[in-house]
């Protein structure tokens, strides 16, 4: 009954939008195909990669450029279809919240794990731009990135062992970015990638770090809100809340449970960005709930003081030295403070430093501010 009142609720908030709409204002449409399902889900894209649940088929995804007065994100429903609105911020382009094409792949862990990655297709005599996600995250969050870098670079999404498709560890001591970095040198291997782009969030900083230290051929890196030394309150508020499970009814319930816990780190975010964010994060499970895309126990190792990293990040660090590298901050980041980020730009020499006022632990790499710098630090890259 309660699923039912809210979707009469957000059925009279479109209707009431719909009809004071006044003036045209660019949109973005997302359209998910559900022609089996009569009342498919009301809010946000579903992820493309959902097993066939009760009926749901994987859906087919466009996106074309729509006028239509009012603001936010408008949901409808008609003839067996949803269709997702959200609001173009001026002077975007529809095609960067399209959802790019992509192949499922896999390789093989030292210890026979099944790893999972995203492959977007791109010009494949660019060097490819391998990224890197946070701790708890998985290739579902450089979607963005790679849907505007879409036919131009090839993007491989990893996803670290148990997280995602990947397959869950039968050691959790072995979620350590030691392992992961033993991981991503088999896929290299396997996939005979010689020099590569590296993009790594938080955890997959760290990864990066520690892959140029072990020699791998990294031609350019972005290290997204992360550095050598991690802030001792960002470190705290992540150990309290890695590794403890999170079930939601809806997916309107997951966005609100993350507004809810996250709204200091995107304080300005509408609720469409949060249903977004909860389809990075979640998943839908077999019985109808929603809950954490991750094994609960890589929080095992986590909880340990010193295997968040390496020994000795710095100079882990100074392996990068030469290469050109993109550093991002968040400015309410209680992660990579301020002064390290400034450390780390007098410690390499060909890098550069973008903090994104208003935005914490850590940037999506789809803001705008970010679009002239990332595409920089491609072009500097070089076979």
């Amino acid at each position: 009954m309660a699923v039912i009142a809210q979707r009469e609720r957000l059925r009279q908030r479109v209707r009431q939008r719909l009809e004071a709409t006044k003036g045209l204002n660019p949109f973005a449409i997302v359209q998910r195909r559900q022609p089996d399902l009569r009342s498919g889900a009301i809010v946000a894209e579903a992820e493309p990669g959902l097993r066939e649940i009760g009926g749901l088929h994987r859906g087919r995804y466009r996106v074309a450029e729509f006028e239509q007065g009012g603001g936010g994100a408008v949901c409808l429903r008609g003839g067996g279809h949803v269709w997702i609105w959200r609001a173009l911020p001026p002077g975007r382009n529809p095609e960067d919240f399209r959802m790019a094409a992509y192949e499922d792949g896999y390789w093989m862990s030292a210890d026979g794990l099944k790893l999972h990655y995203r492959l977007y297709p791109g010009d494949e005599s660019l060097l490819p731009v391998l990224c890197f996600p946070g701790l708890t995250r998985n290739a579902r969050d450089y979607d963005a990135l790679a849907a505007r870098l879409a036919g131009r670079r090839q993007v491989i999404a990893v996803e670290f062992r148990g997280r995602g498709r990947s397959e869950y560890a039968k050691d959790p001591m072995t979620y350590v970015p030691a392992t992961y970095v033993a991981d991503v040198q088999a896929l290299l291997a396997e996939r005979g990638i010689g020099r590569f782009v590296a993009i790594g969030t938080s955890l997959g900083g760290i990864v990066t770090m520690l892959l140029a230290q072990a020699g791998a051929p990294i031609a350019a890196a972005l290290l997204n809100d992360v550095g050598p030394e991690i802030e001792a309150a960002g470190l705290s508020r992540i150990r309290g809340y890695v590794g403890k499970g999170s079930s939601c009814p809806t997916w309107m319930h997951a966005a609100r449970t993350l507004a809810e816990g996250n709204g200091d780190v995107y304080p300005d975010w509408e609720i469409e960005d949060w249903l977004a964010m909860a389809k990075r994060l979640y998943r839908l499970t077999s019985s109808g709930r929603i809950v954490l895309d991750y094994d609960l126990k890589i929080a095992e190792p986590f909880r340990t003081p010193g295997n968040e990293a390496g020994a000795d990040m710095w100079a882990a660090l100074s392996a990068l030295r030469d290469t050109p590298t993109l550093i991002v901050r968040g400015g309410r980041s209680d992660v990579l403070s301020q002064p390290v980020a400034e450390r780390m730009l007098a410690a390499l020499d060909q890098a550069e430093l973008v903090t994104l006022p208003g935005v914490g632990h850590a940037p999506t790499l789809a803001e705008e501010p970010l679009r002239d710098a990332i595409d920089r630090l491609l072009d500097q890259a070089r076979a």
